[in-house]
């Protein structure tokens, strides 16, 4: 499909919305209640919206591959005044990362288009997100995701797993100020088989993928910097998600939390003071200068669970040329102990607000 071109003020304009005021846009509030397959659709009284899949794959020919699909819905004009097609209520953005493993490399594409004149949109009565010819949609009780460009691109099928709910049944809160909040749910371990490509060879994968859904209206304080967010799904059957919220000034932020998922079904939410996160080896990027923790030590006392986190291709950091925020997101390996015994896993590694614009301003709540 052809690539359309957008103007730089439509960027723009985008960026201005989110941090304008949220009149008219509904807030995240602790009496919704998530509920699937239902809710897996677009929410557009909502003013921020994503859909994250990543996902660990081996090849057919014994290669392992990270992988990444991200499709970004903004509002902009709740109600715009002109009938026109072509007026901007949304714009819809959508990454997509390959993380070669043996050969340490990291391929990334992006798409950034306006809702309204079929270019990119997200249903509301079903779950099908577009944007161009990328898109992820539900079919029976399997996700079906499709992106390519001439250099990388997925064909995957992904079966349901147990949804997980963060925070209050959902409601996982950002911030203190009212409505810096989010509806939040995960599917952590998505058995995965397709095809993955890179450069012209395609190759047959199979995995397990991760996805996260999340809507709201404004999700941080203006004083906090950016997040560190972790997947992992362990060897002995349980999943972690947690996210330290990191403050201008340093510390961590009192509504940094997580979920541990046991492998008996039990769900443990998890506070600000019930885990430990500690950076340690950085790597520079090139591109914008940005010092990332690569590895990184993981403790939940209460489980008796400590881990290593290691990055399995440093270079993994996404420089979107259209929306203008840099983050890093990649593949990891953990390994460590819970109860005395060893355990191991593999995961995801988000981290935002090292470069350029702090993640407040960005995502800033309603002034």
């Amino acid at each position: 499909m052809t690539r359309r071109p957008l103007p730089l003020l439509l960027t723009l304009a985008a960026a201005a919305a989110v941090v304008q005021g949220d009149e008219g846009w509904r807030q995240a509030s602790p009496a919704r209640r998530i509920e699937l397959p239902a809710d897996h659709a677009s929410h557009p009284d909502y003013r921020l919206e994503w859909w994250y899949y990543t996902g660990h794959l081996r090849s057919d020919d014994g290669r392992s591959f990270g992988y990444q699909l991200t499709f970004f819905r903004v509002g902009v004009d709740r109600v715009p005044r002109s009938p026109s097609r072509w007026a901007v209520r949304d714009l819809h953005m959508a990454h997509l990362a390959v993380t070669d493993i043996r050969e340490g490399r990291h391929l990334f594409a992006e798409r950034l288009n306006r809702a309204g004149v079929g270019w990119a949109g997200a249903a509301t009565d079903r779950y099908h997100v577009w944007n161009e010819d990328w898109r992820v949609q539900r079919q029976g009780e399997r996700h079906v995701l499709r992106a390519a460009t001439p250099e990388l691109g997925v064909d995957l099928m992904l079966g349901e797993s147990p949804p997980l709910l963060h925070g209050e049944n959902g409601f996982s809160r950002k911030g203190a100020t009212p409505g810096n909040a989010s509806h939040y749910y995960s599917m952590t371990r998505m058995p995965t088989h397709g095809t993955l490509r890179v450069g012209e060879r395609a190759r047959t994968v199979s995995g397990t993928s991760w996805m996260d859904h999340e809507f709201g209206t404004s999700f941080l304080e203006s004083t906090q910097q950016g997040w560190d967010w972790f997947s992992v799904q362990l060897d002995d059957g349980s999943d972690l998600m947690v996210f330290q919220l990191r403050e201008t000034g340093g510390g961590k932020g009192r509504h940094s939390s997580g979920t541990l998922h046991e492998a008996d079904g039990r769900v443990v939410p998890l506070g600000r003071g019930d885990f430990e996160l500690a950076p340690e080896t950085a790597w520079r990027s090139p591109q914008t200068g940005a010092m990332y923790p690569l590895e990184w030590v993981l403790r939940v006392p209460a489980a008796r669970l400590a881990l290593r986190v290691r990055a399995l291709v440093a270079g993994q950091e996404l420089t979107p040329s259209r929306s203008g925020v840099s983050y890093w997101e990649g593949a990891i390996a953990v390994e460590g102990t819970r109860a005395g015994r060893a355990v191991a896993g593999r995961g995801y590694l988000e981290m935002t607000g090292y470069a350029g614009r702090p993640m407040g301003e960005v995502l800033r709540g309603p002034r």
